[in-house]
């Protein structure tokens, strides 16, 4: 019999696994002998024994830390010296860096990473240059490039980043939807209409309470579209990150006193609060492809995106959904108020909104993509 290719799929922290290889890595196990690599976090354990792999723990941070990284470094070129894989996969930026310099040194024939999206396109001076830098390297190192779609695929050609091929697989997006999970079941429903507000028009946010996600923006829009439609509602699931990007102490007051806004926290099942909801508003700065707003989609909702990478590749604006300039309350005040008011326009965006996301984000889709890719890597 012959021995299987082996594939080290690697990302910073094990919730990237978590979320983006969720039956993907059980499914690849089948054909290729596959080890998951992240941080040594409680998330891994469970990814190991969900998708029935190899797991190992390798601790790297998710800030520029030279001597842990340097640390880290060492770490995966031991690792891969002694598993000696056929591919290393790796997805979000440190995990990129690190595994693909490794990989490099280690001589490990096929390695690819995948960019979920840039942090740089935002950053200012020192920051962004350091920031451009290590994406250079890593690329410098890696034999094949996906970016998450063509945003990000442009971003990338734009800022001179590397000249080598990018593929773009499928419709762009890494991870896709399982549209038989994301629907409207009979307990999902009893589940919303617990948190539903009768007569109560429900904008939802879901995603991190950060200032890149544009909460500010997002909190003055609505506080000014409460005020003249008092029957209006805002709900933000998600978790603060204080030391990694706060959020201004005005914002947060607002947040913490609003009458019409619930801060819901972290939610292990978002399709309740999805379904409870009548709009997906995601006013945020920079994305690689956002997962919220293909859920969102799938559970029937349209959805107000701001103008980036990702978010102008799912939304048509008229059909699932409207697309505002990042960064302007008043543009997403506007999208916003013609939601309360004009309900037939509204309703016509939820009737696309699954259509839309099943004929181009079913992750039987996005997965076959990445198989023929796997299988079109040079066999050594």
């Amino acid at each position: 019999m012959q021995k299987k290719k082996k594939i080290i799929r690697v990302t910073t922290v094990p919730t990237s696994l978590d979320t983006f290889c969720k039956d993907m890595l059980r499914e690849l196990d089948e054909t290729y002998e596959v080890v998951a690599v992240s941080s040594p976090l409680p998330e891994l354990e469970v990814v190991e024994q969900r998708e029935g792999v190899r797991t190992v723990a390798v601790k790297m941070e998710r800030r520029i830390s030279i001597i842990r990284d340097i640390k880290s470094l060492w770490q995966l070129y031991r690792l891969f010296l002694k598993e000696r894989p056929w591919l290393v996969h790796s997805m979000t930026p440190k995990a990129g860096l690190l595994s693909m310099v490794a990989g490099w040194l280690t001589r490990v024939p096929n390695r690819v990473h995948t960019f979920t999206g840039l942090v740089w396109p935002t950053a200012t001076g020192l920051n962004r240059a350091i920031l451009k830098t290590t994406d250079r390297i890593l690329c410098a190192c890696a034999t094949r490039i996906i970016p998450e779609g063509n945003g990000v695929k442009q971003d990338l050609i734009k800022g001179k980043i590397t000249r080598k091929p990018l593929n773009v697989l499928a419709n762009g997006n890494v991870r896709g939807i399982d549209l038989t999970h994301y629907v409207r079941t009979q307990d999902v429903e009893e589940q919303a209409s617990l948190i539903r507000k009768d007569g109560i028009l429900t904008f939802v946010f879901i995603g991190r309470l950060v200032r890149d996600k544009g909460i500010h923006e997002l909190v003055e829009a609505f506080v000014k579209l409460n005020e003249k439609y008092p029957q209006t509602r805002l709900v933000l699931v998600g978790r603060s990150e204080p030391k990694l990007d706060p959020l201004s102490p005005e914002t947060q007051a607002i947040i913490d006193t609003h009458k019409s806004i619930d801060a819901v926290g972290e939610q292990s099942d978002v399709r309740p609060w999805l379904v409870a909801s009548d709009v997906l508003t995601f006013p945020s700065y920079r994305e690689g492809f956002p997962n919220v707003v293909i859920e969102a989609g799938a559970m029937g909702l349209p959805s107000i995106v701001s103008d980036i990478n990702g978010c102008n590749e799912i939304i048509i604006p008229g059909e699932n959904g409207v697309i505002v300039p990042p960064r302007n309350a008043e543009a997403l005040y506007d999208a916003m108020e013609r939601m309360c008011v004009d309900s037939e326009y509204r309703k016509s965006l939820a009737v696309n909104a699954r259509e839309l996301v099943a004929s181009r984000f079913d992750c039987r889709i996005v997965r076959k993509a990445l198989y023929d890719f796997y299988d079109s890597l040079e066999v050594k």
